[in-house]
């Protein structure tokens, strides 16, 4: 039996004063947020106010006008949205018995944030009930998909969050392309998106409230099953708790609650993982807080204590008027990487990592190796060239000659002049990016991770951001474009290698366990991201769209100075995979066969993740963050000729090399003038497949 079912009941009196503890420090950490603003009032005039002493400020409005018309709104939004992150998350975590399971590993909130955004690129105007109704319907949909995908409840962690992940990047991606595309319809939605409490009014509060106190009212109703059924599914059933029905509401509340939340203030992220962690330590000194008819109105309250303590810092610590730029959900979601950066270090997995059929090692033939390659080649060439022709204006293969002999007409010049660079490193970076991921999945004995989900994107990402905004921010056009070509190449390396070493070191307990590193991985993925979108975010707003584009990954102003160095790194990763290909076969089997033939596993597999991780960096400072054809090219490469190194490689390569490239030609020209960037595209076709692997190796 499990701590919720013995807890001893004669102890809610502890239970009460932790409660009473939580809504103290919720109302004066409240009262704090009250008085920070960027209308000059301040403590002494909140105080003056509350004692009925109110003074004018300026000539319009008095102090408590200022503090109901904009602050109580704000705060009240805080309040509203962790609350019910927090219960949601507690539910979610009760019913899939997993402490990762949240609204955002879920992609309940990736759901949520979809629907809202097509209904807004659609040009609909509907109320806020209606937009509620949609959330809901999103992340419902998106939330039934990736329990499918994971196997149910009690599936091992690692699968949860890796089909939780693979979900909420596909409809990132999509999400993504809506804004993009539909620029003006969306406007305002990609701060939002990241999760603000701004609010005009209290309207919406008094409009999701009720949704958010009823449905806790119906999850305190199931307490009882809840605790049973953590004892698990037979012992509850035994017990009289209908186990299946149970499930289906309780998720049905956790995404209730969790599309109240996105539709008042935006995804904010994590607060469902974090909020249900804490009261869970905290249960280990009062255990009668593991009983869901307290463990839910606890996690609630401390949902609401971290929306409201991470608004509260971040004007602190910025200043009201530099805050209003900096989406609350920035904040929750760094804090929440954090948490499940230590949970993955000090926990256990709930299972075996199961990998789907296509990613056992096969041997094929050589003559179907090498009929494979050739093939590979000519398709790749051939994109290539498709590549050079595409665009705005459709050119000819003679225009291609006479633009390699310097003839032809200037208009053709031109846009060979911009589009030969970008076919370059579409097709350098897709190939740096395949072997990456071939390196990453070899090592982590997972044919489902890429550099990405082991942070080393994300890490490359913000050292190039942080780049990106401090040229826009400093250097106004003095700069060559070699110089900070050069310069975002060293920072992208860095954060690479920062995120690389980060995830390696916190992954490392007497050696490496392959699902703590991918846990760890995706926890430092999640920071990278929202890092980058704080960065993002506080930039000059004129380049926003440009930045936005580029973290989506773009080949879009490529020089050949930004293509060079990918091609360097090609040119030395790949002759290390050819000397490593024994090491890598092995490094797929097991831990302990390396080691019986003499093959020292550590050192191997830290020099195949730093290449890993500078083939990234590369093509990170070349086509932006590209995700999936680290993913999917190691695979099929691996279907279609077989598991060893030495002929996974070159297939893999050549696979990246013409995805990204036809994904960039489709990008340009499928709603041309206007362009989808390739990262989107590639997203938009690896996402599907990730799932598929998914599903065909449901347990």
């Amino acid at each position: 039996m499990t701590d919720a079912v013995k807890a001893p009941r004669a102890g809610t009196g502890s239970a009460s004063v932790v409660l009473l503890c939580l809504l103290a420090g919720l109302l004066l950490t409240a009262c704090w947020h009250l008085t920070q603003g960027t209308s000059g009032v301040g403590p002494a005039d909140f105080l003056d106010a509350l004692l009925g002493r109110d003074q004018a400020h300026g000539a319009t409005a008095s102090t408590m006008e200022i503090i109901t018309g904009s602050r109580i709104p704000r705060l009240a939004a805080g309040i509203a949205v962790g609350f019910a992150l927090g219960v949601a998350g507690a539910l979610l975590q009760s019913l899939a018995r997993n402490a990762m399971a949240a609204p955002d590993t879920l992609a309940v909130t990736g759901g949520a944030y979809f629907a809202v955004t097509l209904v807004a690129a659609l040009g609909l105007s509907v109320p806020l009930w209606a937009s509620g109704i949609t959330a809901f319907l999103g992340g419902l949909v998106a939330a039934g998909l990736v329990l499918a995908l994971a196997g149910g409840a009690g599936t091992s962690t690692t699968r949860l969050i890796l089909a939780g992940s693979a979900v909420a990047l596909a409809l990132q991606a999509a999400t993504s392309t809506l804004l993009i595309l539909y620029s003006e319809e969306t406007t305002s939605l990609f701060a939002w998106g990241s999760g603000s409490l701004s609010q005009l009014g209290l309207r919406a509060f008094w409009q999701v409230a009720p949704v958010v106190l009823v449905a806790t009212v119906c999850g305190l109703l199931l307490a009882r099953r809840l605790d049973l059924l953590s004892a698990g599914d037979d012992a509850a059933s035994v017990l009289g708790v209908p186990v299946r029905s149970t499930r289906a509401v309780g998720t049905v509340l956790a995404v209730l609650l969790t599309s109240a939340s996105v539709t008042l203030a935006g995804p904010i992220g994590f607060v469902g993982l974090c909020a249900p962690v804490l009261v869970r330590l905290l249960g280990r000194l009062v255990p009668t807080l593991n009983r869901h008819v307290v463990l839910l109105p606890a996690a609630g309250l401390v949902g609401a204590l971290v929306v409201v303590v991470a608004d509260v810092v971040v004007r602190a610590a910025l200043g009201a008027d530099a805050a209003m730029s900096v989406p609350t959900g920035v904040t929750t979601t760094i804090a929440g990487a954090v948490v499940m950066v230590l949970l993955a270090r000090g926990g256990r997995d709930s299972g075996p990592t199961r990998r789907p059929p296509g990613a056992t090692v096969t041997i094929r033939s050589r003559l179907r190796f090498l009929v494979v390659l050739v093939l590979l080649l000519a398709l790749t060439v051939g994109a290539t060239v498709v590549g050079l022709l595409a665009g705005h204006q459709w050119l000819y293969t003679g225009d291609i000659v006479a633009w390699l002999q310097n003839q032809g007409i200037p208009l053709v010049q031109f846009a060979l002049d911009e589009r030969a660079p970008r076919v370059g490193a579409a097709v350098l970076a897709g190939g740096a990016l395949a072997l990456a991921g071939t390196f990453v999945q070899a090592t982590c004995r997972n044919p489902l991770a890429e550099p990405g989900i082991l942070g080393i994107t994300g890490g490359a990402g913000v050292g190039a951001v942080i780049v990106v905004t401090g040229l826009s921010a400093g250097w106004s056009g003095g700069t060559s474009a070699a110089a900070s070509t050069t310069t975002m190449l060293i920072a992208a390396t860095i954060g690479s290698l920062v995120a690389f070493g980060l995830v390696y070191g916190l992954a490392w307990r007497h050696g490496i366990d392959t699902d703590r590193l991918v846990l760890i991985g995706i926890g430092v993925w999640y920071g990278s991201v929202s890092l980058s979108t704080f960065l993002l975010v506080r930039s000059n707003p004129w380049d926003t769209p440009r930045i936005y584009t580029w973290l989506s990954g773009s080949t879009y102003g490529r020089s050949w100075e930004q293509v060079v160095p990918v091609a360097v790194a090609l040119a030395v990763a790949i002759p290390i995979a050819f000397m490593v290909r024994r090491e890598l076969d092995l490094l797929t089997l097991d831990e302990d066969t390396p080691r019986l033939v003499g093959v020292s596993s550590e050192r191997v597999r830290l020099l195949i993740l730093l290449t890993a991780a500078v083939l990234t960096a590369m093509a990170v400072s070349a086509v932006g963050v590209v995700g999936f054809v680290g993913l999917v090219a190691p695979h099929i490469a691996r279907a279609l000729v077989g598991g060893r190194a030495v002929r996974v490689v070159p297939v893999a390569i050549l696979v990246g090399a013409l995805l990204l490239v036809v994904a960039d030609a489709i990008g340009r020209a499928a709603i041309s003038p206007a362009q989808i960037p390739a990262g989107l595209v590639v997203a938009l076709i690896g996402a599907p497949y990730f799932i598929f692997l998914l599903a065909r190796s449901r347990p």
